[in-house]
């Protein structure tokens, strides 16, 4: 069971290599979501995810119904790494039940080593916000 730390990598590009290896059966376990980075403009992505967390509804919110966007560090990484799944399909849902995000480091896996993902680490802007502190600008409670 492979433990990857998120920590100061892309968001984006830690999504695609976990979503694949995930697809190829692996088990992954990633620590540190709310130190992942989401590159551009701070308001910019602010007022994007405050967009996605107001769409639909509030009747339909009510009742259960979509779409429903979250507030809390982990589910975000969560969310964005089911949307590079195919999770409607009983593979990608399969792919999707491997995949454990935690907040900080958890006492199951803090023994193992963590690995870093290739490719991810590398910034080329100076435009970028933690996915902690996105989260926490949309209302979750600190963690």
């Amino acid at each position: 069971m492979p433990v990857v730390d998120a920590t100061d990598l892309v968001l984006g590009r830690l999504a695609s290599v976990v979503a694949k290896r995930l697809l190829k059966g692996e088990e992954i376990h990633i620590v540190n979501a709310e130190k992942a980075l989401i590159t551009g403009g701070r308001t910019a992505l602010l007022i994007e995810y405050q967009t996605k967390r107001r769409m639909g509804s509030t009747a339909s919110r009510m009742r259960g119904k979509g779409p429903y966007y979250p507030r809390r560090a982990d589910r975000i990484v969560h969310r964005v790494i089911r949307g590079m799944l195919p999770y409607q399909t009983p593979h990608g849902r399969a792919a999707l039940k491997r995949l454990r995000v935690y907040i900080g480091v958890p006492a199951e896996v803090a023994g193992q080593p963590a690995e870093r993902v290739e490719g991810a680490s590398t910034v080329r802007t100076a435009r970028f916000i933690r996915v902690g502190e996105l989260s926490e600008r949309l209302g979750a409670r600190a963690a």
